[in-house]
């Protein structure tokens, strides 16, 4: 009996130590922080109309997982490829001269390890700010059954340009507080990526966020700080602020109201008696993406929801066109 005793308590000891390993290893970084935020220029040639018409589109890309995103269900490496090509096919389309992505892969085993930011960059988009918000060594999500785990995941929020980026800066919104030490150590951060792209000689300040998507709280606590890095910028340069907000424009309760009710700042593609939604893809019935621009130094030429990216992802693009005020 004391043989067999010993041999539980060895078992389940061995047992823990394994988990113990297997935690620290799993939620290590597979990249050196120096790695996080890098901006890039290649050589392609770029199709630019010299016309002082710009365009611009954020896109939740859902790391082309379409409508399974986090479903635990099989996603084969056919469904990336054809989300991919659906991607490439409407971006030659519309042809805009900056995209700002969130949930795009650069390296992850749940989308096959392709560099979703190259592949679509190299349509002509010769300057890329990179920022990496989800990097972890192997993610056992969905919890099951294992064979669903993410595994790898190098994931993020990217601006990829036609016109040179210059200074980025990678801004970790607040963290979920209180949370599990299991799950805070394995979850994303969010950030406001900030750079500012060159256009007609004038240096225009982006800010590319992706807010808290379950927990009401640290949402708002993440918009109080990106409304703050907005104004900061807004009076000194023509500033775009765009992404997902996680925010639902027909709740009169959403953090997102306060952005409807700034003065002086526009917000493309919307319309309070026609709101065209942006999620989800399979039947969309909300709007949570957004670009808002200042009024006094943008123009607004047109704007409107990018309906034939179809479910790609399983959020819809915003385009607006605008020219800067002289």
């Amino acid at each position: 009996m004391k043989r067999f005793l010993k041999f539980i308590f060895r078992f389940f000891l061995l047992l823990i130590i394994a988990c113990v390993i297997f935690f620290f290893w799993a939620s290590s970084s597979t990249l050196e922080e120096t790695e996080y935020a890098k901006l890039t220029e290649v050589n392609n040639k770029p199709d630019i109309d010299n016309d002082s018409v710009f365009s611009i589109v954020t896109y939740n890309i859902g790391y082309l997982s379409g409508m399974t995103n986090n479903r635990a269900i099989e996603k084969p490496k056919s469904l990336f490829d054809d989300n991919l090509q659906k991607v490439i096919d409407e971006t030659q389309r519309v042809n805009p001269d900056i995209i700002a992505f969130q949930e795009i892969d650069y390296d992850a085993s749940r989308s096959y390890n392709v560099n979703q930011e190259e592949e679509i960059a190299d349509l002509g988009y010769n300057y890329r700010a990179k920022t990496i918000n989800w990097d972890e060594r192997y993610l056992p999500f969905p919890y099951w059954p294992i064979s669903m785990h993410f595994g790898k995941v190098v994931s993020g929020q990217s601006i990829i340009s036609k016109y040179p980026l210059k200074d980025q800066q990678r801004i970790v919104l607040q963290r979920v507080e209180d949370a599990p030490f299991h799950r805070d150590a394995f979850y994303l951060e969010r950030l406001a990526q900030v750079v500012k792209v060159v256009l007609d000689g004038k240096e225009v300040i982006l800010i590319n966020i992706h807010l808290e998507a379950f927990e009401k709280e640290t949402r708002v606590k993440q918009f109080e700080e990106v409304v703050a890095l907005f104004n900061k910028y807004k009076t000194k340069y023509p500033t775009i602020l765009l992404g997902d907000f996680n925010s639902r424009a027909r709740d009169e309760n959403a953090i997102i109201q306060k952005m409807f009710v700034m003065g002086n700042i526009g917000n493309a593609a919307f319309h309070t008696v026609d709101i065209q939604n942006t999620f989800d893809t399979k039947a969309p019935f909300e709007r949570i993406d957004y670009i808002f621009y200042t009024k006094n130094s943008i123009e607004y030429i047109s704007g409107k929801v990018l309906n034939d990216f179809g479910q790609a992802s399983d959020h819809l693009p915003v385009f607006m066109e605008f020219k800067l005020k002289k």
